[in-house]
């Protein structure tokens, strides 16, 4: 091993000393930093993570719509489901309408699928709790969970369902009698949101709700997962000339400003973040350079033993590269020992505060989500790593100036 090596790691563990006092100081701080950042950008892409996942398993890759309705749902589907990387294509209608249960109203979503082919594209199945989609009928409606405990529904209670139709046909001295349903499942996706405010029912009992005839209101597509969203939905508008009105969106299109926003948002706050690394940086300069001030004469002696500018300046590199090193093992440890108990934390967190309430509203997650991406993880990794060791440039540059006669003179 190099001298300058050797006298590195004996400055940062002294013998007789598992570990100097500016040493632990330093660690610390660049622990503490990593760790903050792992777990930002971990809850941060969470949340952007479940969000993309929710839009696909209740959307699909690409959904197709029209300035109207879609009168002919056939002939489009069988269009668009012979277009290479396509898996799976199933028809929708949506719209508000009112459910009544035991005199308790609520105005839920109303999702209309086609039972046949609605797992094709979006995995249902997956989503329901109690009960099962294959009962799933005319008659039948399966209601989100928060939803289904809000009202006090069970399975095989009555609903009434009714939607805007009503009233249009009250207008022409019409009757249009609410339709009376079985609970038959219930489903939760995970999203504080549509757990509280959906209803699935047949397609045709959609449009019928909603007078649509066998129109539809879209169509919601399934990919391959090795293809691109928005290439695919560039590829399925090319497979659509004789159907100028309807037009196929990736859920990237159709959610860009959102998800902008949300990518905004972690970067902004991975930037503040970032300050605490760089205080920590200016900790470890500091500690460095109280070393060299110390151990001036030492560092003389050096000189005149042979010791040239470069060796006496790597050893404070060397010592401001393990600090960093050691300060991101470290912190890896912290942040994701706290992310393996983060829903723990914040249920215990919320229980002292009673604000579990409040954040499943705000946030509409039951659980905080984390995922890192293996390029933040990098980034946090290295970046940490280069500006610790970029602080041991100064004092190293200081102490390779010194002069060994000087130096040795030195009170």
């Amino acid at each position: 091993m190099p001298w300058y090596l050797y006298l590195a790691l004996k400055q940062l563990f002294p013998t007789g000393k598992r570990l100097s006092f500016f040493t632990a100081i330093s660690i610390l701080g660049v622990a503490l930093g990593v760790a903050t950042l792992i777990v930002t950008n971990s809850v941060m892409g969470g949340f952007g993570y479940e969000i993309r996942r929710m839009i696909i398993d209740t959307q699909g890759d690409v959904q197709i719509r029209a300035r109207g309705l879609i009168d002919q749902a056939e002939p489009l589907i069988e269009t668009v489901s012979k277009v290479p990387g396509v898996l799976g294509v199933t028809p929708f209608a949506e719209g508000v309408g009112m459910l009544e249960y035991g005199r308790k109203p609520a105005f839920p979503i109303i999702q209309g699928v086609d039972v046949n082919r609605v797992n094709d594209v979006i995995p249902l199945n997956r989503f329901i709790r109690v009960g099962s989609l294959d009962e799933l009928d005319d008659d039948t409606v399966i209601l989100s969970t928060q939803l289904a405990y809000s009202l006090g529904a069970h399975l095989g209670g009555k609903v009434t369902i009714s939607s805007p139709l009503l009233i249009e046909r009250l207008k022409n001295d019409e009757v249009f009698l609410p339709r009376e349903l079985t609970i038959v499942g219930l489903f939760e996706i995970g999203h504080q949101q549509l757990d509280s405010n959906t209803v699935l029912v047949t397609l045709r009992r959609m449009q019928d709700l909603y007078g649509l005839g066998d129109a539809v209101h879209g169509l919601n597509v399934r990919i391959s997962e090795k293809l691109d969203a928005d290439q695919m939905a560039t590829r399925i508008n090319a497979a659509l000339p004789d159907e100028p009105e309807s037009r196929a969106r990736s859920w990237l299109e159709a959610n860009t400003e959102f998800l902008f926003v949300l990518q905004m948002e972690k970067n902004l706050v991975s930037i503040l973040l970032l300050f605490i690394i760089l205080v920590a940086s200016f900790s470890i300069m500091s500690s460095l350079l109280t070393t060299v001030v110390r151990k001036t004469r030492e560092i003389g002696l050096l000189g005149a033993l042979g010791g040239s500018s470069r060796q006496i300046a790597a050893c404070f590199c060397v010592q401001g590269f393990l600090i960093g090193l050691i300060g991101t093992a470290t912190g890896l440890c912290l942040g994701f020992g706290f992310l393996a108990l983060r829903n723990e934390i914040l249920l215990l967190f919320t229980k002292l505060t009673g604000s579990q309430e409040a954040l499943e509203r705000f946030y509409q997650f039951s659980n905080v989500p984390a995922h890192m991406e293996r390029a933040d993880l990098v980034l946090i990794v290295v970046g940490t790593i280069v500006i610790s060791t970029l602080a041991g440039i100064f004092p190293a540059w200081r102490a390779s100036r010194l002069k060994p006669v000087e130096a040795l003179r030195n009170e």
